[in-house]
């Protein structure tokens, strides 16, 4: 139970980078850089932001095994999922807009963002030099 409240609060603090991400992409990215340069900027540094907060992070969560590993990278994933999707439905988002956000269309590598998301933890677990 310990290791799902840490994974959340990892994720959490994920989330909060992803909206100040969002933030910046439209009031600063997207107006001075245009929208294809301006997506794909946002994406690359949120995947920053999700690698370097999963590698700082990752000797509080304690944990060493692979398997773990991926299953928290899964369970942020899911997260993330369940968020993006719940909260354009909440927004009256039709689920063709919604959708539209999961291709690469315009400079959004979101989908990547998504794989980075995923392996994030086993990726920080290498870089430290863990099994």
């Amino acid at each position: 139970m310990a290791l799902i409240a840490k994974s959340l609060t990892i994720w959490l603090a994920i989330l909060f980078c992803a909206v100040a991400n969002g933030a910046l992409r439209e009031g600063v990215l997207i107006p001075h850089l245009g929208k294809a340069p301006g997506f794909f900027l946002s994406g690359v540094l949120l995947s920053a932001l999700i690698l370097v907060i999963t590698f700082l992070a990752l000797p509080w969560l304690g944990v060493h095994r692979p398997a773990q590993l991926i299953g928290i990278g899964v369970f942020w994933l899911v997260l993330t999922l369940v968020f993006e999707l719940s909260f354009g439905r909440f927004q009256g988002k039709p689920w063709a807009t919604i959708l539209e956000a999961y291709t690469f269309k315009d400079g959004n590598i979101w989908p990547g963002v998504l794989l980075v998301t995923a392996a994030a933890p086993y990726v920080a677990a290498r870089l430290r030099g863990l099994p």
